[in-house]
């Protein structure tokens, strides 16, 4: 529980960090429904080159989608440090292939800077914000931009 201080600014949020290359990422942990092992994940032909396929997860099907292409990275072997993170954007249930997860870290609201504009390449136009921490840069992403509407609809349908 946190204490009120007067100072609206410095709000504390929960981010979920994880990493992708090397790089340390964050998603505010009330866009994340569940982190899951990496399962047998079942291909699914025809789909987008962004998806790694399907999995059933207590009797639903969620499409999961390698967040390393979708930020334009090389890819990697799944591993024992890999997993799934099951988020819910825009009243959908996607998962996201990471590279691990490290931990919930509490940020506060008056340290993150607004995203640079960097155009929109890569994994530039799913960052929030950016926070400055003792180990490094976090970057912070949106989860509701991680998918278009489109896309989203399009998984849905798998």
């Amino acid at each position: 529980m946190y204490e009120a201080t007067g100072n609206l600014d410095d709000v504390a949020s929960r981010w979920v960090t994880f990493t992708l290359a090397d790089e340390m990422y964050g998603i505010e942990v009330m866009q994340i429904r569940e982190v899951l092992r990496s399962p047998e994940i079942s291909p699914v032909p025809g789909a987008p080159s962004y998806v790694l396929g399907i999995i059933n997860l207590r009797g639903n099907v969620v499409a999961i989608v390698d967040t390393r292409s979708r930020f334009g990275l090389p890819p990697h072997e799944v591993d024992d440090s890999s997993r799934i993170i099951i988020l819910e954007a825009k009243d959908y249930m996607i998962g996201f292939l990471v590279d691990s997860v490290s931990e919930v870290a509490e940020l506060r609201s008056a340290a993150v800077e607004p995203a640079p504009d960097t155009g929109s390449h890569g994994g530039a136009k799913y960052i929030s914000g950016l926070y400055n921490r003792d180990d490094g840069l976090l970057i912070l992403i949106d989860a509701n931009k991680l998918l278009s509407d489109d896309e989203l609809a399009e998984l849905s349908s798998f």
